[in-house]
């Protein structure tokens, strides 16, 4: 997923160097029957762009699941939740 939103970002010309990309991802494990299942993952993605790329890196986020092989092979089994947090580039990680 990570990936497919850098792609995404990359063809925006965001940069995506890891200080200024990075994500936190915590999931759900659940007793369904019997049987332990990944039933949640949370994904807060992390951003750093200048103010001019704000609304093109949300763009990017809004559209990105869609073309995610990995989102998309879980669609239906694992309920994903996403979020952007975008901060100015001069702040510290």
């Amino acid at each position: 997923m990570m990936g497919t939103l850098a792609a995404g970002l990359a063809g925006k010309k965001i940069a995506t160097f890891e200080d200024r990309y990075w994500a936190d991802v915590e999931g759900d494990v659940e007793n369904v029957n019997g049987i332990l299942k990944i039933t949640k993952i949370r994904v807060t993605y992390h951003l750093k762009v200048p103010p001019e790329k704000v609304a093109e890196a949300k763009e990017a986020f809004s559209s990105y699941i869609t073309r995610c092989p990995a989102a998309q092979s879980i669609s239906g089994c694992i309920d994903i939740k996403d979020d952007l947090i975008i901060e100015p580039p001069n702040t510290a990680h």
